[in-house]
């Protein structure tokens, strides 16, 4: 898969996600870890969802993938499944849907690293 095709799904996943937090912040959080929102939870739910919104479309592939949008994504996806496997670990908030989204979110993070050390090897030879 090429860096361009990887951030434009990547781009697209976060941006759904973040259009449905925005629209839905009680039914992502209760799908993803098990627990009900309200009040400020629902808030700042719609807050993330503005966030992963902007990601998507800050990192939406423009011409050649550029180095930061690459680095973000990267980023992003790892702390994500890393943060969302410690709270399957310790139990604490377990939905039907976070499997796979560590899942997807942990494939990410492979690929986007793997980018990331082609083309950080390219630009070094290239000096």
């Amino acid at each position: 898969m090429t860096s361009k095709r990887l951030l434009a799904v990547a781009a697209i996943v976060e941006s759904i996600t973040g259009l449905a937090l925005i629209a839905q912040p009680a039914l992502v959080a209760r799908l993803l870890l098990g627990a009900e929102i309200s009040g400020a939870g629902l808030a700042v739910g719609r807050v993330a969802g503005c966030g992963l919104l902007s990601l998507g479309l800050a990192c939406w592939p423009r011409g050649e993938a550029a180095l930061p949008a690459l680095r973000a994504m990267f980023t992003y996806n790892l702390l994500v499944a890393a943060y969302l496997a410690s709270l399957r670990v310790s139990g604490d908030l377990v939905g039907r849907l976070q499997l796979p989204v560590i899942a997807l979110h942990t494939v990410l993070a492979l690929l986007f690293g793997t980018v990331l050390v082609r083309a950080t090897g390219a630009l070094q030879g290239r000096r």
